[in-house]
């Protein structure tokens, strides 16, 4: 059965003034050190013991001596008021942006790349702690309708959710092969030769997808799609174990290790899509995410970007 003895003690105050009493060692004494009359302290030590069923204390020879449940009862009062004590602090911290917790969720291809967004950041403010959620894009924007994070990473935001949302970097769109494939040979492949190849893509609600579905439907071209994959790395190792040809993000291939993948030579590649840095207009920001947003805004982007062209992608 759960304890109520919580319920009768009634304020943190008795607490503090258990603890005057057994460390100033008397009723006056404790009284003088919290500015409190001796009948006020009297009557709120009556009140503790009655909550106990047990005398607090006794007097022997005329000193105050506490009984064993009165020092099991100032032992667990030094516990909840030092846990008040961190709490405070803990508090403080958070009112000035030093702790607390900032949530993330992001597709899954900007997960290459934002681990360096976040690293600065972290450096300046290492009592913060990261929750990163990588999802696809419908699962992200389930996040972001709910409300659930802080911020959120896409390619293509949605249009219809109540959101603001600031442009991140650049998200280049290429076309890879196997390095033994026959395309990878040629110096220049046109579009109608990418169409003809086996064609493996993201599955529906994938951003990626959807920047390809665009792309080939302006140029009224349609992809001979074999495979339909739900993870970068998965088309990659398909690619590698030549499966076919994709179309994928140059974050994926840089961070994730190229290995035996080229990219095609293709005049109307990279698509030239975006990363966006979103969150929820309803959602009042903490602290922590405000300066986040600052970091971003102020010079977290150019390193990012800084990183990016050391790393072969051009921003």
């Amino acid at each position: 059965m759960q304890s109520r003895l919580h319920a009768h003690i009634g304020t943190i105050r008795q607490l503090e003034i258990l603890l005057a009493v057994h460390d100033k060692g008397g009723i006056n004494e404790a009284a003088k050190a919290l500015f409190l009359t001796q009948p006020t302290v009297s009557i709120q030590m009556k009140k503790l013991a009655e909550a106990v069923g047990e005398p607090i204390y006794r007097f022997t020879n005329r000193k105050l001596v506490f009984t064993e449940t009165g020092l099991e009862m100032v032992k667990t009062a030094v516990e909840v008021l030092d846990s008040f004590a961190r709490l405070d602090m803990s508090l403080g911290k958070m009112r000035q942006g030093q702790s607390g917790t900032l949530r993330i969720a992001v597709v899954t291809t900007s997960k290459y790349f934002i681990p360096h967004l976040l690293g600065p950041f972290c450096e300046q403010f290492p009592e913060i702690d990261i929750q990163l959620n990588v999802g696809n894009r419908e699962q992200t924007i389930e996040r972001l309708k709910q409300g659930i994070d802080d911020f959120y990473v896409f390619s293509h935001p949605p249009i219809d959710s109540d959101s603001d949302s600031i442009e991140l970097l650049q998200n280049p769109l290429v076309a890879i092969a196997h390095q033994a494939h026959p395309l990878a040979q040629q110096k220049q492949v046109s579009l109608k030769q990418l169409c003809q190849a086996p064609f493996l893509i993201r599955e529906k609600g994938s951003g990626t997808r959807h920047a390809i579905e665009a792309f080939f439907k302006e140029h009224e071209l349609n992809p001979n799609v074999k495979m339909t994959i739900e993870s970068n790395e998965a088309i990659k190792h398909c690619v590698m174990a030549k499966l076919g040809i994709s179309i994928l993000s140059a974050h994926t291939l840089t961070y994730g290790g190229q290995n035996d993948l080229i990219r095609l030579p293709i005049k109307e590649l990279p698509i030239n899509a975006k990363w966006f840095f979103v969150w929820s207009k309803s959602k009042r920001q903490t602290v922590i995410a405000q300066q986040f947003l600052e970091h971003i805004q102020s010079n977290g982007r150019q390193l990012l970007e800084q990183e990016l062209q050391r790393n072969g992608i051009e921003s």
